[in-house]
């Protein structure tokens, strides 16, 4: 019984994935840390591989703190991927080209907004 269960330990075990393991032989060129402990501060890391992460906060309006910061890596693909950010009252808004976008409306669907948008100028309401 005992081989049995160590067959199939040993079945699923080899069964499994394999995993990359990451590249963990980057080391740290850059790091900067400023915080008053108030909401304003200022960080930067950058490692030996490419990876780069800088953020600025200050306080916001409605007791949070507004973040603006930015962070680049390089793709296993050979790509720069690189991100800005802004993090605030209105959320977090992220830009990058590697950022998913909507599609664009289709020409027709532009005409239907303008006509309504016209016939609402005019006075005329819909139901």
């Amino acid at each position: 019984m005992k081989l049995i269960i160590f067959a199939c330990l040993a079945a699923v075990a080899l069964a499994a994935p394999q995993f990359l393991e990451a590249d963990t032989s980057a080391s740290i060129e850059k790091d900067e840390r400023f915080d008053l402990g108030d909401g304003n501060f200022r960080y930067a890391f950058e490692l030996s591989d490419g990876t780069v992460v800088e953020a600025s906060g200050t306080p916001g309006e409605e007791g949070g703190v507004n973040i603006e910061g930015s962070y680049r890596y390089v793709h296993p693909d050979g790509d720069v991927v690189e991100i800005t950010y802004v993090a605030d009252e209105r959320g977090f808004r992220p830009v990058g080209d590697v950022i998913p976008t909507p599609h664009p409306l289709p020409a027709h669907a532009i005409e239907q907004i303008r006509f309504a948008e016209e016939r609402r100028a005019l006075g005329e309401t819909f139901e």
